[in-house]
């Protein structure tokens, strides 16, 4: 008995101790909790930031998260849009947002472009891209999203003609062209490659803007981040074409940037070769201005590793043809731009091997002679150098523009697209 007796002392003093233990356990987790979740927060907030959440889901004047920007899509050959899909409101909100979403649910719409209720998603939402984040970043994202205020917000339904209002015709899109694996590391490169790799292939999903894309709007894998095509603002009441930059160290994309040029242009928006425009105002102030040091190195590192793939070269100017252009330059461009076309260090930028002048669409090139370009706000010195660029629009015809176009084209070395006044005419 009495060894019997002491077996049951010994039990009863084990499970007190197990059970001081868990309890012990339950107050540690519950004072780590409230840091833990905070430092979760926190980086599903640089996560959002470098994803450019903010700016695809916050219209204009609109409430933070809450959608209803405008993604005009399905180009035709006459440049204008066929249809237009809205963005949605992403703000913890349980009626008009994802506020009673499960992170299952949130990673299924992240990676295989299918929503709460089961409806496909259009690929405008770069799931093709976010595929490839890593579950720990996609749990932050999501733990950030729900810190958000709530936002009563329904953005319009979008305006697409039949067939591409079908959205049963996205699961043929998908197995086709859509990727569902997590980005896996190189083990045969540098941590900080891999780094800059995950953050342009999947974060920040460079290829959406930066890669052409096929007759069924996919991007086309063999020639990824050479420059693509898509639609931006050029004024209040005005959409047009824009031409994202080649990204490869190509001459006529990023071969002349170093590495410090790059990431110099990501965190401030300039660099000694261009300065911030257009489309790339909100992806620089809402998104790549937050990355880190060591992640916009790590960026810059992984483009200048790339192959390089040059733009076609088949239909660039002529230069003989567009030297009569140069009187056009000599009046309205080079006190700024310089005879030799390369830049002054406090007025403009250079324009001799420009990604911009040099895109084998010359829409973002039209965009600036037409409707200027202005140094934006928050570029703070010692960067906010250069002057704004005045319109042109009412100094000079479709003809002069197209002209000196070409002039810039084919000038010092450059090998530009064929800019023609239908090209002008269409952007006005």
């Amino acid at each position: 008995m009495n060894r019997v007796g002491a077996r049951r002392r010994r039990c009863r003093l084990s499970l007190a101790l197990c059970v001081g233990f868990l309890a012990v356990a339950l107050v540690i987790q519950g004072l780590a909790s409230p840091a833990q979740d905070e430092a979760l927060v926190a980086k599903g907030r640089y996560l959002a930031a470098l994803g450019n959440c903010a700016s695809c889901h916050t219209r204009n004047g609109g409430p933070p998260f809450g959608g209803g920007v405008a993604f005009p899509i399905a180009v035709d050959w006459s440049g204008e849009p066929l249809g237009t899909v809205y963005s949605s409101n992403i703000s913890p909100d349980s009626e008009t947002g994802i506020g009673d979403w499960t992170l299952a649910d949130f990673s299924r719409a992240m990676r295989a472009g299918v929503s709460r209720s089961g409806e496909h998603l259009y690929p405008v939402f770069p799931y093709t891209a976010f595929a490839g984040l890593t579950r720990e970043d996609m749990a932050a994202i999501f733990a950030y999203i729900r810190s958000l205020e709530p936002v009563r917000s329904s953005p319009p339904q979008n305006d697409l003609p039949f067939p591409l209002d079908w959205r049963g015709s996205l699961a043929v899109w998908k197995w086709l062209y859509a990727d569902r694996g997590v980005h896996r590391p190189d083990g045969t490169r540098s941590a900080e490659w891999n780094r800059g790799a995950y953050l342009v292939r999947a974060l920040g999903h460079c290829g959406a803007c930066h890669s052409p894309r096929n007759l069924l709007l996919a991007e086309i894998p063999e020639r990824a981040l050479s420059g693509g095509i898509h639609f931006h603002p050029v004024s209040t009441d005005k959409e047009r074409l824009w031409a994202a930059v080649n990204l490869t160290p190509a001459s006529t994309g990023l071969g002349a940037w170093s590495t410090d040029d790059i990431a110099n242009y990501l965190k401030t928006g300039h660099s000694p070769k261009a300065g911030r425009f257009g489309p790339m105002d909100s992806v620089i102030a809402e998104g790549t201005r937050h990355l880190t040091e060591n992640d916009a190195v790590a960026v810059a590192e992984y483009l200048k590793s790339l192959p390089p793939i040059e733009g076609d070269t088949e239909s660039v100017p002529d230069p003989g043809q567009w030297e009569p252009a140069s009187a056009i330059y000599a009046e309205h461009c080079e006190d700024c731009h310089m005879a030799s076309g390369r830049g002054n260090l406090f007025k403009a930028p250079p324009l001799a091997g420009s990604a911009v002048v040099q895109a084998p669409s010359p829409y973002s090139l039209i965009n600036i002679v037409l409707y200027g370009a202005a140094v934006p706000d928050d570029v703070a010195a010692p960067y906010r150098l250069w002057e704004d660029m005045a319109p042109y629009r009412d100094m000079l015809s479709d003809a002069e523009i197209a002209a000196l176009g070409n002039y810039l084209g084919s000038a010092w070395g450059n090998r530009g697209g064929l800019v023609t006044e239908e090209d002008v005419a269409r952007q006005r």
